[in-house]
């Protein structure tokens, strides 16, 4: 029917243009967001199963995160023993100098001034090195926990090595031969004690690290799938938007074609 007052070919191709336009914006918004999932109108239940799997992401990588600072930390403290080693074999080389008969009282008592600050330095050592603030040389009982997220956790103890607890006294003194022979005893048993307490030091980063390793893999392994929902797959989608470009371009054409409808209608009045 030609009419002058309602123009329904005009308003059908509006409408069609617009749900054209509508997916057309969409379709942009998706390319240049790299994104599938933009709102909860995209896809409600795909938009909360994705935040899930960010959140444990997130955890997971502060998970890794922790275990790196954890290592770094275990690395330096087994640096510090490493000093501490350093010492004590120094201290067992003045206690066998000194145990020998070729040496008078007044050197052996030049060697025991070092004896003793060695021995010092070890508690310097044992009780001034610290991580952020964390001792872990000066106490047999102290106990650090490294979160690695999702509940799981890893102990680290600390060891006390400071000289008293390796059993190296102010009593013990190199100053005569029968001594220095005590104190060698002494020192060896100080540094069993030391590699047992360096070791546990070792073998809990190489824990640590094939935790991290796990956890690195597991953070990757939730990207893909996170990526699955989430990202846009560019090659449907830029074949969508050629579609709704296409179609976007009829409808103007139609709409055009339609606002001319009335003119007809006027040609006939005229008469």
């Amino acid at each position: 029917m030609l009419a002058i007052k309602n123009n329904i070919m005009a308003e059908s191709a509006a409408r069609h243009l617009g749900r054209a336009y509508d997916a057309l914006a969409t379709s942009v918004e998706r390319l240049s967001s790299g994104l599938r999932i933009n709102s909860s109108k995209d896809d409600a239940a795909g938009l909360a199963v994705r935040e899930l799997i960010r959140a444990d992401i997130a955890v997971i990588k502060q998970g890794s995160r922790n275990a790196s600072d954890a290592i770094s930390m275990l690395q330096m403290f087994e640096g510090a023993l490493a000093a501490v080693d350093d010492a004590l074999i120094r201290m067992n080389e003045l206690a066998e100098q000194a145990a020998t008969g070729t040496y008078s009282a007044q050197q052996r008592r030049i060697m025991d001034a070092e004896f003793q600050e060695m021995a010092q330095e070890i508690t310097r050592i044992a009780t001034k090195t610290e991580f952020n603030t964390v001792t872990m040389l000066d106490s047999a009982t102290g106990v650090n926990t490294i979160h690695f997220g999702s509940g799981s956790t890893l102990t680290v103890n600390s060891v006390d090595v400071t000289a008293a607890a390796l059993g190296i006294t102010s009593a013990i003194d190199i100053t005569t031969a029968a001594n220095a022979t005590t104190a060698m005893s002494m020192i060896g048993s100080a540094i069993r004690v030391k590699d047992s307490a360096r070791a546990s030091f070792g073998y809990k980063m190489n824990r640590i690290e094939s935790t991290a390793t796990v956890l690195d893999i597991q953070a990757e392994n939730m990207m893909a799938a996170e990526s699955r929902i989430s990202d846009v797959d560019v090659a449907t989608e830029m074949a969508t938007m050629t579609r709704n470009q296409v179609l976007a371009q009829a409808g103007i054409s139609m709409l055009s074609q339609a606002n001319v409808m009335p003119q007809m209608a006027l040609t006939l009045l005229r008469g």
